[in-house]
Parts: C-alpha cells; structure tokens; sequence
C-alpha cells in the first residue's frame, strides 16, 4: 500500500514560501538555507560537519536513486539540520546500498521536503543571499512558522565548531582499506608510520584522514579547543587544519592559538574553515559571501602552476585578499568570482586551500595537495 504524503512547507526569512510534500523525518527544524551544485554524494554531504546550522538544498533534480550505505558516511553522524530536492527517489537500485534515502533519513531524525521547485529556490538564494529558513511538517501555518525563523541565530558571527569537534584526543591510523581509531598511547599492531600529523578537528571528514595515511601519515585527532602548547606537546611533524561550519571570525581564541603555531615554523596545512582561520591568524579579514560555494563542480586556478582544477567545495565565508599581509601569497582562486582559494607564506612551511582535495563528494583533482603537504614534511625533516 503506496504511503499517504504530508504537507510540509519551507519558509524563509524575508517572507518567501514554497509548498511541498514531507519526507524523511516529520517535524520542524531551522537553518540557514543553501544549495550545492552536486548530482551526487548526497550521504557525504549530510554526514559533512561543515553542514552543521545548515538546511541544504540540492539543485539536481531527482535525489537519492542509489541509496544510502554504512561506507560514505563523512563522519559520526548526520549534520544537515534538514534536506531540500525536488523529488526523492524511492526506487533504490545499487549493490552496496542498504536502505533508502528516505529511510535513512527517518532514522537520522532529518526533516526533510520535496516537490517543490528548486530551481525557484535556488534563484531566490542567488539573488538574496543565503538566510534563515524553517522545514515544517507539523506547523504549516506559514506566519507562526515566520515568527520561528525570525528567532533563529543567523550564521554571521555565529561559532559552530564547538559543537562538532570531538570529545577527547583520539589516533586515527589506516592501512589499505582498512582503518583503527584507538586511544592515544596505546600499542598499535599495524607498522609505525613515517610522519606523525596531529589535525584540528574543527568538523573534520573521515576523507581526510584516509589521505594523510594513504601517504604515511600517522594522524592524531584533537578537539577544536586544544591548545597550542598542548599541540606541540605531541610532537608532530605536520599540523592539520579541518574544515568545519560557522564564522571563523568568531573564534578568537582559536585563531591565537593557530597564530603560536605559525610561530613554531611547524609545516600547516588548512582546508576550508581552516584555511580561513590561518587567514585571520596572519592578520587578514574574512567576510561572508552572497550564498558560498557549495558543490562538486567549482574552477580553481593554482597560480603556482597555472593548473586548472575542479574542486568540491562547501564553504560560506572567504578570505579577502586585500587584508593579507606582504608574507602572505594567494596561491589558487576561484575562478567564477575570483575569490581566495589558496594561500601559502612566503618563507615558513604554510599553506591552505578554500576547499576539499579530500574529495568525498566530487573529483579527485585536488588529490596532489596532501601529496605536497608530506613533501613538505620530509623537506621538513619528518621522522
């Protein structure tokens, strides 16, 4: 017997209303309101830390035809705080899928609407900007559910890393496909590594850390409120900073401690969140774009070789290049908008990329940035 659909309906905070029908989990729940370019990778993207505060819309149009499986998941849970296609697919075809989008959903507490025109949506965000939305199933009296949002945080100046980053320190090592996550200090059966790199767990995906060790990195993992010294302490050859959701701006204490780091002259490598944080570090400004970069299929120039590549992003804010100081070069930019995309300094062993080599969701172009950051390492001298 075919499922009775329930009325859902997304409002957004300037007062635009688009009608549509539930699926996923039935509720309420607020966010800001985004779009990713991607056709794909759906589960990478929900299981995506950066995501957190967020309710994200996707701009191809039928959604979830391959399922959901228990091998792409980002990270330890589901971040999206709701979920916006235009039709969700109910028909699950693939060997390694488990259940279906819709199921997996329920389970993971998403709310989440369909049938609506997206493309509608997407042109809205474009020309207003990124703001506060509401996914209701339960309330659809459009002003009660208007006077929700209004009450919502906006995500400027809004700090979200505390609220995914890990609880305690943890070692993170794989060999081939296989991976062992073990408290730090404890014997490990598999053969010691050659670098030792300790990463900012600032919403870190699991991607990355299967990059570092896939070129023989040993990895330990370290809340976002960990301190410099206490880095250090650890010995690393190579310091990682994560990705992550929220306004960088907002983390004044972190962006002191990554300052010290700087000062270590220990080799740092950040992506996204992290690659803004080392931005402020270093003096500069970051500011929040329009509706971000968010999706599979963003052009990116590395000045340093001329190379072109498409990157996988999700990110809200950017560095501003004019508020860079002189040590500071910018390395790649994107080149819809030229903003930032890359930055390196001119004497100490630093560099940072806005977006995702991990590459889980999206291609594998960037791959080449985690192979240069363990050739710094061993230029380095790492152990």
């Amino acid at each position: 017997m075919q499922e009775q659909s329930v009325k859902a309906i997304l409002v957004l905070e300037d007062g635009r209303v688009f009608e549509g029908v539930s699926f996923g989990a039935v509720g309420e729940t607020f966010g800001e309101i985004v779009f990713n370019t991607s056709m794909s990778g759906y589960q990478e993207i929900l299981t995506d830390p950066s995501y957190a505060g967020q309710i994200v819309t996707m701009t191809y149009p039928l959604i979830g035809n391959y399922g959901v499986n228990s091998e792409d998941v980002e990270s330890r849970k589901t971040w999206a705080e709701g979920f916006v296609v235009r039709e969700s697919s109910r028909i699950v075809s693939n060997f390694r899928s488990t259940m279906s989008l819709d199921d997996y959903l329920k389970a993971n507490n998403i709310v989440g609407i369909e049938h609506i025109d997206t493309r509608a949506l997407v042109r809205h965000i474009r020309d207003k900007g990124a703001m506060r939305a509401g996914i209701s199933s339960v309330d659809t009296d459009r002003e009660s559910l208007l006077k929700k949002i209004l009450d919502q945080p906006e995500m400027r100046n809004r700090e979200l890393a505390s609220s995914v980053t890990v609880d305690a320190v943890f070692a993170y090592e794989s060999i081939s496909s296989e991976a062992e996550i073990r408290p730090v200090g404890s014997v490990s059966s598999k053969t010691e590594l050659k670098y030792h790199v300790v990463a900012y767990d600032f919403g870190v995906k699991t991607n990355s850390l299967r990059e570092f060790a896939k070129f023989g990195c040993r990895i330990t993992v370290v809340p976002a409120e960990t301190s410099a010294a206490e880095v250090l302490a650890l010995k690393p050859d190579g310091i990682f900073l994560s990705n992550g959701p929220g306004d960088p701006s907002s983390m004044t204490e972190t962006i002191a401690e990554i300052r010290k780091l700087t000062e270590s002259k220990t080799p740092i490598f950040g992506i996204c969140l992290g690659h803004q944080l080392l931005g402020e570090a270093f003096g500069g400004k970051t500011y929040k774009l329009k509706f971000g970069h968010r999706g599979g299929n963003q052009p990116i120039k590395d000045l340093t070789t001329g190379r072109i590549e498409i990157a996988s992003h999700n990110h809200g804010f950017a560095v501003d290049a004019d508020s860079l100081p002189a040590d500071i070069e910018v390395t790649h930019i994107n080149l819809n908008d030229h903003t930032v995309a890359g930055l390196r300094h001119k004497t100490l062993p630093i560099f940072s990329v806005q977006y995702h080599p991990e590459s889980a969701p999206g291609p594998h172009d960037s791959e080449y940035l985690f192979e240069r950051f363990v050739a710094l390492l061993d230029t380095n001298g790492g152990r």
